[in-house]
């Protein structure tokens, strides 16, 4: 009696063709990821701005002192936005972090392709919540300075923080 064997799986020329239509179809679809990365990277970090400045200006309020918004280096604010900034309560010479000042929060820095911009070298918010002198446009631009995904946070002279519904590049202004 002879019993047959039945080979099961796949031929050589099986593999190579599937493995061949599934590296075609990650070198199509690798390109729209980059663009989903850039859009959810650009919307996560200007919500990040906008509760940032929005805590700022609370706690501007609840403590009844000035609240600075910088990147800080040396001890002073510049205009390094792509950095990162901090949040702290500034008690003593303006733009500067000296030693009775107490830091509320930090944002670490930003990807390196990315372009952030703010017309100006800190935001402070006053014990009434005002941003007088500080006002403008906190652009956030993901890659390029013109990305279709670029955001914005405008910050008004009364101190109300909102995101901006126009079209945004980090063009300097």
């Amino acid at each position: 009696m002879k019993f047959a064997i039945r080979v099961t799986g796949f031929s050589l020329i099986e593999v190579i063709v599937t493995m061949l239509i599934a590296t075609l179809l990650a070198l199509i679809a690798i390109p729209s990821f980059k663009s989903v990365n850039e859009q959810v990277r650009a919307k996560s970090n200007i919500i990040t701005i906008q509760q940032s400045m929005q805590f700022a200006r609370n706690m501007a309020i609840n403590y009844g002192r000035r609240v600075t918004v910088c990147n800080i280096e040396d001890n002073n604010c510049t205009k390094q936005w792509h950095k990162g900034f901090t949040v702290f309560l500034d008690g003593s010479q303006k733009n500067e972090l000296s030693t009775d000042d107490i830091i509320l929060l930090q944002v670490p820095s930003f990807n390196e392709n990315d372009t952030v911009y703010y017309n100006r070298t800190s935001v402070r918010f006053q014990p009434d919540g005002l941003a007088s002198g500080t006002n403008g446009t906190f652009r956030y631009c993901p890659n390029s300075i013109d990305s279709p995904y670029s955001k914005a946070v405008i910050i008004n002279q009364s101190g109300r923080v909102r995101f901006s519904k126009k079209k945004i590049t980090c063009k300097k202004m």
